[in-house]
């Protein structure tokens, strides 16, 4: 048996007005053999897994054989000042200004009998023509593409709606009685004539389109808003690079040009042209527009930098080590767009009431119409209640609550350093009560820091840490190395050792300006017949009693000092804790170190002794999440290493620390671009709000029309009326999705 690769497609669908073209792009997709789809309304993109055997070719076929255009989607260009986009959304807006003010005298003259004049039905014909055929186009001419793909959208129901309102108006003015110089005209159900010849609609056929019209272009222009944090997202990057030569010879080329293993130069004020390690020069790097975080960070030889981030300091040389799509730029855009174009089960839920929404609102229409003829209600109030259920029927906001929503939300955290995999991730956000932190790189920074040092009497700091940081700077142990850092962070320079050597287990020695030097544990000092003085002996066994480090330094045959170093917990943690327990979360602290060192750092960020799992096998910490969930609790993991990736896949909800590696960010539900651990709060929050701007998208959509249509078969809406209140329904749900721009970190 052989098996067919699948491979993944995204196009960008056009022509689409309302969800119920989404959904029926999307079963006509899936109808085919070996295709796998799902289309978004707001994001107007399908995102198809399909064999090898069907062609992007197909695709594209089946797609406007449906009456709609596909394409594969084009690289976002940057839009000019003023700009507001497509020649659509352009079209929209002047088609929209013609039908506001053609309209408005028309519904003026309907609504005050002072203004209605000799002949003002002829002057209301002549100005309500240009709003229902010019201005009223674009529903017309979607609602004779459907028919003739068999299908009926939104946009059926606008245009049969105004079309026979404008019908049943030149049939009262040229047949009727409507064209009597000085006849009156009924607005409201209650005063129309019984046989209905003497009622024009024109105030409705022209005002519903203008309504409906202002409500695309507003939902237009609030969809684009709702997707341009993704937009800016990719447009962060730097367009171009100073690419340096072997032969020192400098080059400007297109970043597309640019390869791993390259080195090219950053100047003060330049963006970072793509991942890479300095290898020369030192700098503050402005990192803020990828993680949110404000406070620069200083770079030296050896240090990571990521593209798209400012050079805010010195003058850099950069070696490329990630280029294209494999930049942390481009899988955070990866990550974002997948998320927006994901469906929560209430959306996939809405998109199968869409679909079937419009012949259903037909249906329930002439119901209306025959209801009310047979109750003996007259043509002119039949009439108006059907054509009234026509027009306030509206899927689209059931179809925009959740990509909207989604799209403003993933958007925004991609701003701050948030990145949300899914629809699916925001439900778990909502259930979990436990929250398991690794301890190394999550809660700690993940490497020896000097903590404190203890000198003897008479005994100089500067002059430990010079002596000391000097012999250690030659060593590569994570403990020389903290020392060695904190010395020259205090120091700025140290002098070259001589006679320097390694003892493997207990420490270093060697010459300092003439000084016999020893740096390491009591047995290294014993071989030297060396004993610590008693004081020091004291912090010593203190020190390690809470799971610390220490190591003595000794120079010139006499005990001088002992070193504290540990991995220092992160400054915020502590206060990233205290953020979780408010979100009504129990931290709990994971650790492969022994326990006296794990109960130091859970005293240090405020977890009790109780949620210390301590001296845990990197392989057993998803045995350790599977443990708590059978005790019945709902668990979010934090880490960042290769070791926490099952357990980030274990976990009802993982949340990858973006500082560390590729298997555990891709194991991870959320990430978390900047390794600050207040940011899983900020996480947990933003995923919670969206879930609940999603929830109230969908209670207001469905509550609008199941309390709509009645209300329209029941002859209590004027058509008219019900444009607005539909063409409102989809801007209520975008503008409320709008609202999450305004979420902020808690700093």
């Amino acid at each position: 048996m052989t098996t067919t690769a699948a491979a993944e497609t995204e196009l960008a669908i056009g022509g689409m007005t309302c969800a119920s073209c989404a959904a029926r792009i999307e079963k006509k997709l899936n109808r085919m053999d070996g295709v796998t789809a799902t289309v978004n309304y707001a994001t107007e993109k399908a995102r198809v897994t399909h064999t090898a055997d069907v062609s992007v070719h197909d695709l594209i076929a089946t797609v406007e054989k449906t009456g709609y255009t596909a394409q594969e989607p084009a690289p976002p260009e940057p839009a000019a000042p003023g700009d507001e986009g497509p020649d659509e959304l352009r079209s929209l807006r002047e088609r929209l200004v013609t039908a506001v003010v053609l309209a408005v005298p028309v519904i003026a003259m309907a609504m005050v009998p002072a203004l209605q004049f000799e002949y003002w039905q002829w002057l209301s014909l002549t100005l309500a023509a240009p709003v229902v055929t010019y201005a009223g186009w674009p529903f017309h001419k979607a609602a004779f593409t459907n028919a003739r793909h068999g299908a009926a959208t939104m946009d059926t129901l606008i245009s049969v709606g105004t079309t026979a309102a404008f019908g049943w108006s030149l049939w009262a003015l040229f047949l009727g009685t409507a064209g009597t110089p000085g006849m009156k005209h009924p607005f409201e159900l209650t005063i129309a004539r019984g046989d209905g010849t003497g009622n024009l609609y024109l105030e409705a056929a022209a005002g519903v389109t203008a309504f409906i019209l202002a409500g695309r272009y507003f939902e237009a222009r609030s969809k684009r808003k709702a997707g341009a944090a993704l937009k800016a997202l990719l447009e962060l990057g730097a367009k171009d690079v100073t690419v340096l030569h072997a032969d020192g010879r400098e080059q400007t080329v297109p970043v597309a040009e640019l390869k791993a293993g390259d080195r090219f130069l950053v100047r003060p004020g330049e963006k970072i042209a793509t991942d890479g390690t300095v290898v020369e020069g030192s700098s503050a790097v402005d990192a803020s527009m990828l993680t949110g975080e404000s406070v620069p960070v200083e770079v030296t030889p050896g240090d990571a930098v990521t593209g798209a981030t400012l050079n805010a300091g010195g003058r850099l040389v950069v070696e490329a080590t990630r280029v294209g799509a494999d930049t942390q730029l481009a899988r955070m855009a990866k990550l974002v767009e997948d998320a927006q174009n994901g469906k929560a089960a209430a959306q996939r839920l809405a998109d199968r009431i869409s679909g079937v929404f419009v012949p259903v609102v037909i249906a329930l229409a002439l119901g209306t119409l025959g209801f009310w003829l047979g109750n003996g209600a007259g043509t002119a109030a039949a009439f108006t209640a059907a054509v009234a259920v026509l027009i306030i029927a509206c899927p689209c906001a059931l179809g925009l609550a959740t990509p909207t929503a989604l799209l403003v939300g993933t958007g925004r955290g991609a701003q701050l350093g948030i990145l949300i995999k899914g629809p699916e991730v925001l439900e778990s956000t909502r259930k979990v009560d436990t929250v398991v932190l690794d301890k190394t790189g999550t809660v700690t920074t993940g490497r020896m820091t000097l903590l404190a040092v203890h000198t003897a009497p008479g005994t100089d700091e500067a002059e430990v840490l010079r002596l000391a940081g000097a012999l250690e700077h030659a060593s590569e142990h994570p403990v020389a190395r903290a020392v060695a850092a904190a010395a020259l962070e205090k120091l700025g320079s140290l002098p070259a050792p001589e006679d320097f050597a390694n003892v493997p287990g207990l420490g270093v020695q060697g010459i300092v300006d003439g000084h016999a030097v020893l740096v390491g544990r009591g047995p290294l000092l014993a071989d030297w017949a060396i004993a610590l003085p008693e004081e020091l002996r004291r912090t010593r066994d203190t020190a390690e009693a809470s799971g610390r480090t220490v190591i003595a330094v000794a120079w010139d045959g006499e005990a001088r000092a002992v070193l504290e170093v540990a991995d220092a917990v992160k400054d915020t943690s502590r206060e990233a804790i205290a953020r979780l327990r408010r979100l009504g979360l129990t931290p709990v602290l994971l650790t492969g170190d022994n326990r006296a060192v794990a109960e130091s750092v859970a005293r240090e960020v405020g977890i009790a002794p109780a949620q210390v799992i301590a001296e845990v096998l990197p392989q057993d910490k998803v045995d350790v999440v599977k443990r708590l969930q059978a005790e019945g609790r709902s668990v979010a993991m934090v880490g960042d290493g290769v070791n926490d990736a099952a357990a980030l896949a274990q976990a009802d909800l993982g949340l990858a620390m973006g500082t560390g590696t590729d298997a555990a960010i891709e194991a991870g539900d959320l990430t978390l671009v900047r390794g600050d651990l207040r940011a899983a709060a900020d996480a947990i929050r933003l995923a919670r709000r969206t879930l609940g701007t999603i929830r109230s998208n969908l209670f207001w959509a469905f509550a609008y029309n199941v309390a709509a249509l009645p209300l329209a078969a029941a002859g209590l809406l004027n058509p008219m009326l019900a444009g607005a209140a539909m063409a409102f329904s989809s801007v209520f749900v975008v503008g409320n999705s709008l609202r999450l721009r305004s979420f902020r970190a808690a700093h």
